[in-house]
């Protein structure tokens, strides 16, 4: 296998890593206001991922890094057209970081819930940008012979975009509830169970009819067969939500999202940026990648560090594996 097909792989894991490791805390994030009754299971939502959410992006910076050495015309040519849409994910990361950390600087009501907003900000922007830029990447954009984005902001607000943006907010929102079903103890947990049945539904709707339009855009017989396997572990977490069992439902929003994400990178290949303006300027895993040297050299690091850093943050979830419930939260004074 050419190390350019290797590279392109890796990538896509590490977006796969993302999308559904952080899926889910930008679902605790979105749903703060929605579950939570008081600023003591507030508290009690924050700590599910407290431990976890910047190990989370770590894999987002990792497959920035990776996409930048690897394939530099892809890195140059996505991240100038994608630049507002990424830009405002870059800021509502920031302020939702920020907000993580400052929240509970000051025993005041009104301190955390501005930074309560920030972390709902910092949750609902990159749920919904994502799919918006993926879905286009898939989709193919305006590219010249110079490999340049020769669109707007707007070229990128189209119908399959939207609907991309759609598909994201509401798994993410599923697959956090989920999580906190499966963290926590008492009466929040019924009321994630309860929403992640209500949303899930509306999540598998639309994440059926954006599968089948990427099939009919993309897809092949690879493309096929990951579709439909992601459409039934979606649907057999969602049963397995309905009988309590909380392990086997998040279990299977892992999954659904995982395969998805796996799916739009198969289909994808061998591009990695269509073109819409003409096929001949799409970039490819050819003719965007770096030097063999560098490819080589990138692949010696990725072999040796790569298994400590996943080592390390199975570690990380292992040790905070049980659950939270009030009764953990001391009373504010």
């Amino acid at each position: 296998m050419e190390l350019t097909t290797i590279w392109f792989c890796l990538i896509a894991v590490l977006w796969i890593g993302y999308f559904v490791l952080e899926g889910f805390d930008f679902g605790v994030g979105m749903l703060l206001p929605v579950l939570a009754r008081d600023d003591r299971e507030r508290r009690v939502m924050i700590n599910t991922i407290g431990p976890v959410w910047d190990g989370n992006e770590v894999w987002l910076l990792t497959a920035g890094g990776a996409t930048f050495a690897a394939f530099p015309e892809w890195y140059a040519t996505l991240f100038s057209g994608f630049y507002v849409p990424l830009f405002l994910i870059l800021i509502a990361l920031i302020v939702r970081g920020v907000a993580f950390e400052y929240r509970h600087q000051r025993p005041s009501v009104t301190w955390a819930g501005w930074w309560d907003r920030a972390v709902i900000f910092g949750s609902y922007v990159p749920a919904f940008l994502w799919g918006v830029a993926f879905a286009n990447i898939v989709r193919g954009v305006p590219i010249d012979a110079d490999f340049e984005f020769t669109g707007t902001v707007l070229t990128l607000l189209n119908p399959y975009g939207l609907l991309g943006g759609l598909v994201t907010l509401s798994l993410f929102v599923t697959h956090g509830a989920l999580f906190i079903a499966l963290k926590t103890d008492g009466e929040i947990r019924g009321r994630a169970r309860a929403l992640a049945l209500r949303v899930g539904v509306v999540a598998a709707v639309l994440a059926v009819v954006f599968l089948a339009w990427t099939q009919g855009l993309t897809g092949n017989l690879g493309t096929a067969v990951i579709f439909v396997v992601a459409a039934l572990a979606l649907v057999g977490g969602l049963a397995a939500a309905y009988v309590g069992r909380e392990g086997f439902a998040f279990a299977g929003t892992f999954l659904a999202i995982g395969l998805a994400v796996a799916g739009l990178f198969v289909g994808l290949f061998p591009d990695v940026m269509p073109s819409s303006t003409d096929v001949a300027n799409s970039l490819t895993t050819t003719n965007a990648a770096a030097t063999p040297y560098t490819l080589k050299l990138m692949t010696i690091v990725a072999a040796v560090f790569t298994p400590i850093v996943v080592g390390y943050q199975a570690w990380t979830y292992w040790i905070f594996r049980k659950r939270i419930s009030i009764h953990h939260i001391p009373a504010a004074h």
